[in-house]
């Protein structure tokens, strides 16, 4: 009230002022009588035609400084970008009217007020001049643009100084939150919202909190804030004093901060510490949330850290006995005992026979098979086997089983069960270039050769003889148990075909055949399913001097025989040489006894070699 009516006091001097002018402009305006009389000259010299056109007279010096004064102190500039203070004289149910002590009062829309439903009569605003005049004269305001332009001097004052501003969270979004800071939407990033990894961005919506403003950028408008920037100075001076109280073996409480794959993030109190997957427990585990879970507080102990101390390798287990420590001290090699398998690799399979307490069974000791499979034949993770101890050594922690152990050995009576020459019948488990393996029963594998698999058929390779899988018969025909070997033989099973082929097929036998191919240095024939005999190529030539072709049937004798090779070389020349020389040993047989009895001349003798002659050139 003391202020309004300050306002109108001056306001009435101003009008006051105005008057007594205009009154002296009425009364003054006019030429004295006498000073026109006494000197016209001087009087027409230093009269005032500005004036005398203007209507107005001159005022003097100090009633003008008194009224600028009376102006500077009570009326605003109003200019377009500058804020003033304005206070709320009136409340209408659209507008609030705003005295920023103008020649007229300002509006503003009660919608630029909406953040403060609270607004009332008296309270002081911060308004720009947003139209000087409308079309009815009316000084327009704005309140919002006012806090914009102030909200960004706040922000940038905040920023340059590096001040402490609180913020509401208004809501979240890609990568982080929405702050309103004075007013501006400010962008709070997800790393920067705390030191801790942040899981539930929705726990910090709605809440009032303490930032610092980290980066502006002034051409597109953004503003980033930072929570974690205000805590980690606090941190990094309790980092500080922990790091350089870190000793081997001293145990801290630390909070999980971070569960990975390979290990677990403990907090320490500003300083992050590793526990490997192997450091969380004695016992085998798959992954370290089946010891731990996230936020939880456990006792860990440092372990070992490099010179700057910024990397801390901490251990959870070695807060605990190690089991082997506590491994019954009665147990012995010999002894049975029973475990769960927790790990299979291909050499074998990993046994808990204690918590914390392992052995391995190679996969040489889960058979007595000779024929090495993988340990997946045998175990599966999580399986409860028995297994009999085969080493132990306490000193470096080592352990191994085995399994076969628990049944008798089948080679104790391999002579009984599988004396040379006897017959039986095995699987096929194996293939070698040079044989198969047969499986007797488990634990009793014998070699075939190669060569011991067929009498008659050449086999490169034994997949063309037979499959995996296939039952094969077989005869025993050497026995090595020192050797633990076993030689079998299938092409025993039945007696050697080419013991009766020698027999038939023997030098100087002779058979009927066809020619089967033809090749670079003769042909071959085929005399049975078995035999497939060779033909030079100059034992090829038949009687007339020409060569049998393929698919010519002709009569060929047998010129060699090879049992052991399986080799047989046929010819048909030597049939009709063979007889040629046959009938030259009889025409000479006949000549001698002829001239024994000197009845036989010349010309008989002629007449028979002719006859001869014509008898191989077919003539007769």
């Amino acid at each position: 009230m003391a202020e309004e009516n300050k306002n109108k006091e001056v306001q009435d001097n101003t009008e006051n002022v105005e008057v007594q002018d205009v009154a002296g402009m009425d009364t003054q305006s006019q030429p004295e009588p006498e000073k026109q009389q006494e000197s016209p000259e001087k009087f027409l010299k230093e009269f005032n035609w500005h004036n005398y056109e203007e209507g107005i007279d001159p005022i003097d010096d100090e009633k003008l400084e008194e009224f600028e004064k009376l102006v500077a102190e009570n009326f605003v500039d109003t200019l377009d970008d500058e804020v003033v203070t304005g206070k709320v004289i009136n409340i209408t149910d659209r507008d609030a009217i705003i005295d920023i002590n103008a020649k007229s009062e300002g509006v503003i829309s009660l919608n630029e007020f909406r953040y403060n439903p609270d607004l009332k009569v008296g309270d002081d605003v911060e308004v720009l001049i947003d139209v000087r005049e409308d079309a009815t004269g009316q000084l327009i305001l704005s309140h919002r643009k006012a806090r914009v332009i102030k909200a960004w001097e706040r922000v940038n004052k905040a920023h340059d100084e590096s001040l402490v501003v609180n913020g509401f969270i208004k809501c979240r979004t890609k990568g982080g939150m929405i702050v309103d800071v004075f007013g501006i939407e400010a962008f709070l990033p997800g790393s920067q919202i705390d030191v801790k990894p942040i899981r539930d961005y929705d726990a910090y919506v709605g809440k009032n909190m303490e930032f610092k403003v980290v980066k502006i950028n002034h051409e597109f408008k953004n503003v980033v804030v930072s929570h974690k920037a205000l805590i980690e100075a606090d941190i990094e001076e309790q980092k500080k004093e922990i790091i350089g109280q870190l000793e081997k073996g001293q145990v801290l409480e630390g909070t999980v901060k971070n569960i990975t794959s390979y290990g677990v993030f403990v907090d320490l109190g500003g300083v992050d510490g590793l526990v490997h997957i192997t450091d969380l427990s004695w016992s085998r585990i798959n992954h370290p949330n089946e010891i731990v879970e996230l936020d939880q507080k456990l006792n860990v102990v440092i372990l070992d850290f490099d010179e700057s101390k910024s990397r801390i390798q901490l251990g959870l287990k070695q807060l605990s006995q190690h089991p082997w420590d506590a491994l019954d001290e009665k147990l012995k090699v010999g002894d049975k005992v029973k475990g769960k398998v927790v790990v299979i690799a291909d050499y074998g399979a990993f046994i808990e026979v204690a918590e914390g307490v392992e052995g391995l069974i190679h996969v040489s000791e889960m058979s007595w098979s000779t024929h090495l499979r993988s340990a997946q034949d045998f175990v599966n993770v999580g399986d409860e086997v028995e297994a009999q101890i085969l080493t132990l050594d306490r000193e470096d922690r080592k352990m191994s089983l085995g399994i076969k152990q628990l049944t008798p050995d089948p080679w104790t009576d391999i002579t009984s069960k599988y004396p040379v020459g006897s017959k039986h019948t095995g699987i096929v488990r194996n293939f070698t270039n040079f044989g198969v393996f047969v499986e007797l029963e488990e634990g009793i594998d014998g070699l075939i050769y190669i060569s011991d698999l067929s009498w008659t058929k050449k086999i490169k390779h034994p997949s063309e003889f037979t499959n995996v899988g296939d039952e094969l018969e077989v005869v025993v025909l050497e026995l090595d148990v020192e050797g633990r070997k076993l030689s079998l033989g299938h092409k025993q099973i039945e007696d050697n075909p080419w013991d009766k082929y020698e027999k038939d097929y023997g030098v100087g036998t002779k058979h009927t055949a066809e020619i089967t191919e033809i090749v670079d240095k003769g042909a071959t024939i085929d005399f049975n399913e078995d035999i497939t005999a060779f033909v030079p190529q100059r034992h090829l030539e038949k009687e007339d001097g020409s060569k049998l072709k393929k698919g010519e049937e002709a009569e060929f004798q047998i010129i060699e025989f090879n049992k052991e090779f399986k080799r047989v070389v046929a010819s048909h020349m030597v049939i009709h040489k063979e007889e040629e020389q046959k009938i030259v040993k009889q025409a000479a047989k006949k000549s001698a006894a002829q001239n024994k009895d000197n009845t036989t001349t010349i010309g008989d003798v002629n007449a028979d070699l002719q006859a001869l002659k014509d008898k191989m050139e077919g003539k007769k």
